[in-house]
């Protein structure tokens, strides 16, 4: 799997954030929506990667920095013929890394509290995350779980 940041102007790419929209929007009250549009990840804050195998989109994700010391994970989404293979660990894996390399202190992330988002909660556990209070400018939101992760 090759992993590369992403100018968000491949039509495989935005054809898998718009079912990634589509998901979060059948899945989530649309005011418990967190997901970014196009146009919010293509803001300079945030950096956005595509995994790729043989010339197949596997997956993406992102990381929004929220300030120098903190960073939110954005938007991670694995295409649905590319399930299960370890997609989701590898770009995470990655973004980690970065936050990292960036200095960051801390990354966090919002996601679903409803069933549909259970595998990626556990996800997020296995590698360390741990449930938080909201962070930057989120309410509490019962259909909202907010992890954190010292780095």
């Amino acid at each position: 799997m090759q992993i590369k940041v992403d100018d968000l102007d491949g039509s495989e790419i935005i054809e898998l954030l718009e079912e990634h929209m589509r998901s979060m929007y059948e899945h989530s009250p649309p005011d418990s929506v967190h997901a970014l549009d196009l146009s919010g990840l293509k803001k300079p804050e945030v950096t956005f990667w595509t995994a790729w195998e043989d010339g197949s989109l596997l997956g993406c994700g992102a990381l929004k920095e929220l300030d120098e010391s903190h960073g939110e994970l954005k938007s991670m989404r694995t295409s649905a013929r590319h399930l299960r293979k370890g997609v989701a660990l590898g770009v995470l894996t990655h973004i980690i890394g970065e936050a990292r390399r960036r200095g960051y202190r801390r990354i966090s992330l919002e996601t679903g509290s409803m069933a549909y988002f259970e595998p990626a909660r556990r996800l997020y556990g296995r590698v360390g995350f741990r449930e938080c209070d909201p962070f930057a400018d989120y309410e509490p939101d019962p259909n909202s779980v907010f992890m954190t992760m010292e780095l």
